[in-house]
């Protein structure tokens, strides 16, 4: 099995726990937890921030010194309402008490104490491409948003049968405002939950290259080079995208040959 793709660890608890360290990269880590109600999971962020991100169901959370009370408006990922999230900054910590059964998505990278904690004010979603290349998205942190140190975070919903992350396009050299390096993790999601997906990683000098097929809760990581994904018919499509690099900005290249597809919306 590929080393970038991930599966989770069991059916409850902390089900995937990926740190720089695990990942062999530098900034972004993710875990995930899938609480009953009335379990809780708590965890100090030290020298990180953290976005916590209620994938589907209800929870207590505090964080950073600040009682945020009972989140949560969506029982299942796939009613595609926004999801609640809240940014915990670097040298403190969070809590997070299921009230209905949930999953808790822990989206962390290096915090230099610039923001405070929050409850994240998350948009409607909007879509992007057309045709088969349609997807619709809920920006829950990017760059326009300035609510974090590192953190860039974002949910994809992908009709059944649709590419996704297309054209492909990477993101792996410091070179701004061309490109930003960025390390990247996708946790996906498929309804119904039997489904699978495809996720392509490679460079274009062919030093890296591997197709994946993903299951519902596996992530796959993205450490450089483009990263295409497509679900099949009969099988709708959900990931989380958490990123992070030297600078808060998303900024990517097409890959040559394909560029011309990103011409037709």
């Amino acid at each position: 099995m590929s080393l970038l793709l991930r599966k989770p660890t069991g059916p409850s608890g902390k089900v995937h726990d990926i740190t720089p360290a695990s990942a062999g990269w530098t900034y972004v880590g993710f875990g995930l937890y899938r609480l009953a109600a009335g379990q809780t999971a708590a965890e100090a962020t030290d020298d990180r921030e953290a976005i916590l991100v209620l994938v589907e169901g209800r929870a207590r959370i505090s964080g950073g010194g600040t009682d945020f009370g009972e989140l949560g408006e969506r029982l299942s990922v796939f009613e595609k309402t926004p999801p609640a999230a809240v940014y915990v900054p670097g040298g403190s910590g969070w809590e997070a008490t299921a009230t209905t059964d949930c999953t808790l998505a822990v989206c962390t990278a290096p915090g230099h104490g610039g923001h405070g904690p929050r409850l994240l004010d998350v948009p409607d979603r909007v879509s992007r491409g057309s045709g088969s290349n349609l997807r619709h998205v809920h920006n829950i942190a990017m760059e326009d948003n300035d609510v974090a140190d590192s953190l860039l975070v974002t949910e994809v919903f992908t009709p059944a049968g649709n590419w996704s992350s297309y054209p492909p396009h990477r993101h792996d050299e410091d070179d701004f405002p061309r490109m930003t390096l960025l390390e990247e993790s996708y946790y996906h999601r498929l309804n119904p939950a039997q489904g699978y997906g495809h996720q392509r990683v490679f460079t274009e000098d062919g030093s890296l290259d591997e197709t994946m097929s993903f299951s519902d809760h596996d992530v796959v990581l993205v450490p450089r080079g483009h990263h295409p994904c497509g679900a099949p018919h009969g099988y709708e499509l959900y990931y989380l995208n958490v990123m992070a690099g030297p600078h808060r900005k998303w900024r990517f290249r097409n890959h040559p040959d394909h560029d011309w597809i990103a011409a037709q919306g």
